[in-house]
This record gives C-alpha cells, structure tokens and sequence, in this order.
C-alpha cells in the first residue's frame, strides 16, 4: 500500500529540509522532485536555485519536475513510485492566480475543484506502492488579510492542507527546525 506523508510549518521552518531528508530515507534509491515555484523575480529565482543546490549537493538521485500547475492531473500519471511535492500552498497560488485570469467571479469553486482533485489522487495513490511526500505551508496562525484575495486563498489553503492531513500517513509540525509528528497524538472526540 502507499504511504503519504505531509510536512507542514511556517515559512523558513525548515520543512523543506526535513522533507527532503525524510524522503531520502524512505526511498533511498531515489525519486521525483516535484518542484511547484516558478521563477517570476530575482528573489524566488535564488529560492529555487538554493533548493536546486542543496538537492544536488545531497548525493541523492533526484529526478526534479516542474510542475507549478496542474499538479493532481501530473501525480495521477507519474510512473516514479516515489514522489516528493514541494510545495503544495504554492501550487494552490498558481491555481489561484491561473483562476483570477481566467473567471475571477468563480475563483472560489476553481480551486475548490483543485482541492477535490488532489483529495482523489490521492486516494488513488493510497491503493498503489509507493511514497508520496508533500511540503505544504500553515497560513491560517496569522492575521486575516487585509484583501479578499488573501482570504479567498487563506481559507482554500486552510481546507487543502486539512484534507491532505486527513489521507496522510504521517503529519509533521516543523517549527524552528524541530519536527514533532502530529498525526500519532491526534485526539478523536
């Protein structure tokens, strides 16, 4: 049966971090890095090159894929076994923003439909062998934003992140580079 683990933190956590090296344990003969970011300035360019970097200097046979959209329909076909996202909030961004161009009055039911695309593959991965690891980023512990379209994906990204947390295997907290699994210690009421 497959395994699905999700990492989650505030940003500079350090999820990225142990999600790499929690994978690397998992599937030591490699994998897939399914990369979301795209390079749109200067910043987010040496982000991704950082990234790149720290993998390549890892010794690890990283097999890296661009995949800022249309990630469930990519995973759903993805022959690897083992697959490592980073990150899924981004992705959901890209959706986000492809959404506002195309019909900013359904925004909302778009990535809804991205969400329950994601919770199907999922499913499908749940039945097959294989590791998938995601990277996703906690937004909901701050203050509510100022403008509708931080709330819109705020709230989107609130729901994503606890349905993929209700399919995972595993669900780590990284907070100052310190993981604590939380899935083991959920309280059922």
């Amino acid at each position: 049966m497959g395994k699905i683990v999700l990492v989650t933190g505030g940003a500079r956590s350090g999820k990225s971090t142990f999600a790499e090296q929690l994978f690397m344990r998992l599937s030591p003969n490699g994998g897939i890095y399914a990369a979301t970011a795209e390079a749109h300035d200067e910043e987010m360019m040496e982000r991704i090159r950082l990234h790149r970097a720290s993998r390549e200097a890892s010794d690890y046979e990283w097999a890296t894929v661009n995949q800022p959209l249309d990630l469930p329909t990519w995973l759903s076909q993805a022959e690897q076994p083992a697959v490592l996202v980073d990150c899924l909030t981004i992705w959901l961004s890209n959706e986000l923003l492809r959404a506002e161009q195309e019909d900013e009055a359904h925004m909302e039911e778009q990535l809804e439909s991205c969400i329950r695309s994601m919770q199907q593959v999922l499913h499908t991965i749940q039945g097959r062998e294989g590791i998938v690891v995601m990277v996703t980023n906690e937004v909901g512990s701050g203050v509510v934003p100022a403008y509708k379209l931080g709330r819109i994906f705020r709230d989107a990204a609130g729901r994503l992140n606890q349905r993929m947390a209700a399919l995972a295997d595993e669900v780590y907290l990284v907070t100052a580079g310190i993981p604590i699994e939380l899935k083991s210690r959920m309280v059922e009421l």
